[in-house]
């Protein structure tokens, strides 16, 4: 019979768990200024809702690449479009807006004090303005409030970041400002075209001050404003159907709900320190690609058609940049929205798709190099795609393929290999074997430039005109043939042997994409404890590091732990790009990681939590348990898949998405002959 001591215990589990189960939510544990200062992540604190195209944030001065420093004071005003962390000093900015008081809209607004949560971002200034924003969908809602009399607000509608505005059409209805904007894209490679609809709801006096600029003046005694703003890729009229007349309150709340749905379909279960770092990078995880359709289906295509479609239309893509992390992540937790980007990244090729992107984006973007690879990705794990219906695109594309520089030669193989599995979905067996042999040309390229080690340039950036990487680092990117990889290293004991100095060497760069895949590559080895290992370091451990993301090596190393809940996250020069650096910490912190983006196929480790579970909200969901959970524990003794043992250190996407439980026994101890079942890609002989 249990002691008093007992029962009081385990009622006081219960209780805490009911509690915890009432009042847990994962909006709570996400801080919106994590990698906001310098370039230290490149994020901003802006009111945001998931995928939406639409973020009002703050533009401070000096600015990172998404308009804000946190250690700024001095603040231009607000802007209305970013994307998260990406390169060549960001996009978007659009829309500048900045309060004033006194009638003096040149006075510098100077921060007092601030606050921000998922959708939800608010300012006070020394000259006694309060702002306040929230993001629902395709609407923002600015709401200011002034203690001094004639009141107003600046407009800028020729801001963009980079200064890369190229035109603006307005006009003035009443309350309501309404026009378009056509801004350059990411590192200027072509343009995009967002429709908007401004209202305020008191009445204001329209004045000129310059191009592109008004002010917006209120009755000399009002002191509260709501100006309500809404986008579209369509056309004006689309922009004010987004518009309605919730409460700043009841909007935020609603935002509030749909940040603690998405985040809540990973739950995690361990610190609390551990879990707010989760939430606040799964959060980042979650703020693009972008949904571009309206509620009637219609859309605005990359070569600025018209279109409609029962689906969801999504843009603003960096797959370059995250195709290994982030996109691997949505495919596995967010499947409803992952089918409907697919899609979208499908009809792209029917559109004039681009390695970066066209004259005619309907929103700000990046680039979509590997989009092929992740098409077959998504296919393997059962999203529809129609290959037969974009098949002479992609050999258009193909062939546009540049093979002169080591880095593209990789690169380029990896979507070769892509495109013969393909066609051989297709049963069209002289294009598979057409791209087969042309991605097993790889082996030439890496005989010439990545087999030799002794060379003095093997560690320099940008060494044989490659881009963000060194020979050490690109060497790796054969995924898809790690057997063949295996063979011109000389065997499983050199591979494992050139791994080892790669990472003993300091030769592994976390701040860039091109090899952060590599502390992946042991798991498929005799050593998958190395992998093990790896992963728990660098996502919670002091690590050094030696590269950084300008292209250079520095003389002095980082030293220290990457992933901190703080401004100074990251790395420097370490941006997110949409995501990318994100997705990687949230699927280390889940205990998955993909074998092989292009095969449907997860590697397990040691999650960072006691308890996680994938797909939480969904009518399936998958746990994964750890048995002797500690700091200490980090290597798998043994495993268990729904009560069975489980003598291999992968999962398929389909085992994961019926849902079950995973259970790890975890050890402090290295093991070397865990698993009998190896998992490796291989390219001949498959």
């Amino acid at each position: 019979m249990p002691s008093v001591n007992q029962s009081i215990k385990a009622l006081s589990l219960i209780i805490f768990s009911f509690i915890y189960q009432v009042t847990f939510a994962q909006s709570d544990q996400v801080n919106v200024f994590l990698g906001t200062s310098g370039d230290h992540g490149q994020m901003s604190p802006a009111a945001s809702y998931p995928f939406s195209m639409l973020s009002i944030g703050p533009q401070t001065y000096p600015a990172t690449h998404p308009g804000y420093e946190y250690y700024a004071k001095e603040y231009l005003g607000f802007t209305h479009n970013r994307m998260e962390g990406v390169g060549c000093r960001g996009d978007g900015g659009n829309i500048l807006v900045k309060p004033f008081t006194s009638g003096n809209y040149k006075e510098k607004l100077i921060k007092k004090s601030q606050d921000g949560s998922a959708g939800y971002y608010g300012v006070r200034f020394k000259n006694g303005i309060q702002a306040e924003f929230t993001v629902n969908e395709k609407q923002g809602l600015h709401h200011y409030t002034f203690t001094n009399s004639n009141n107003g607000v600046f407009i800028d509608l020729g801001h963009a970041f980079v200064g890369r505005f190229k035109e603006e059409q307005h006009k003035i209805v009443g309350n309501t400002l309404h026009g378009y904007i056509v801004s350059g894209t990411t590192c200027s490679r072509g343009f995009y075209k967002i429709y908007y609809s401004i209202y305020f709801n008191k009445a204001v006096e329209f004045q000129k001050v310059a191009n592109h600029q008004l002010l917006a003046k209120l009755d000399p005694e009002v002191k509260e404003l709501e100006m309500r703003i809404a986008f579209s890729s369509v056309d004006v009229e689309h922009a004010q159907k987004s518009i309605n007349t919730k409460t700043f309150d009841q909007l935020k709340a609603a935002t509030t709900e749909a940040w603690n749905e998405q985040l809540g379909q990973i739950e995690v279960r361990g610190s609390k320190e551990r879990e707010d770092l989760f939430y606040s990078l799964l959060y980042r995880a979650l703020q693009s690609p972008f949904v571009i359709s309206e509620s009637d289906h219609s859309y605005t295509a990359i070569d600025g058609s018209l279109q409609k479609s029962k689906n969801t239309f999504y843009n603003g893509w960096a797959i370059w940049d995250n195709y290994k992390t982030q996109l691997p992540l949505l495919s596995l937790a967010y499947a409803d929205q992952y089918g409907d980007m697919m899609w979208s990244v499908q009809e792209m090729y029917k559109h004039g798709k681009k390695d970066f992107s066209t004259d005619h984006e309907p929103s700000q973007t990046v680039r979509t190099e590997h989009a092929v690879v992740v098409l077959l990705d998504a296919y393997r794990k059962g999203y529809k795609i129609d290959f037969d219906a974009i098949a002479d695109s992609l050999i258009s594309e193909n062939n546009r393929f540049d093979y002169s520089t080591p880095d593209k030669a990789l690169e380029g193989a990896y979507d070769d290999w892509a495109l013969s599995e393909i066609f051989e979905i297709l049963k069209n067996e002289e294009q598979a074997k057409k791209y087969e042999a042309k991605a097993l040309k790889y082996k030439d390229y890496w005989k010439k430039d990545f087999e030799d080690l002794t060379k003095n340039d093997i560690d320099r950036m940008g060494a044989r005109k490659m881009y963000q990487g060194t020979v050490w680092q690109y060497r790796w990117l054969v995924p898809y043939d790690v057997q063949g990889l295996m063979a011109l290293c000389g065997g499983e004991d050199a591979y494992l042997a050139q791994l080892d100095e790669f990472f003993e060497g300091d030769y592994y760069n976390h701040a860039n994409e091109p090899d952060i895949q590599v502390p992946w590559m042991y798991h498929g080895t005799s050593q998958p404890w190395k992998s093990q290992e790896l992963i728990h370091k660098i996502a919670v451990d002091t690590v050094n590091q030696f590269y950084f993301n300008n292209n250079s090596k520095g003389i002095d190393p980082f030293v220290g732990e990457i992933y901190t809940n703080k401004p100074k996250a990251f790395l420097p020069t370490m941006d997110d790009d949409a995501g990318a650096l994100s997705g990687w910490f949230v699927l280390a912190g889940a205990g998955i990681t993909p074998a092989c983006v292009g095969w449907p196929i997860f590697y397990v480790h040691v999650p960072l939590f006691e308890k996680v579970v994938l797909n939480k909200n969904a009518r399936r969901s998958f746990t994964i348990e750890v048995k002797n959970f500690g700091e200490e524990n980090i290597y798998i003794k043994s495993l268990t898949l729904n009560g069975k043992p489980l003598k291999r250190n992968w999962l398929t996407h389909e085992e994961i998405m019926k849902g079950g439980t995973l259970q790890i026994e975890a050890s402090d101890e290295r093991k070397n002959k865990t698993f009998t079942d190896p998992w490796l890609t291989s390219l001949e002989g498959k």
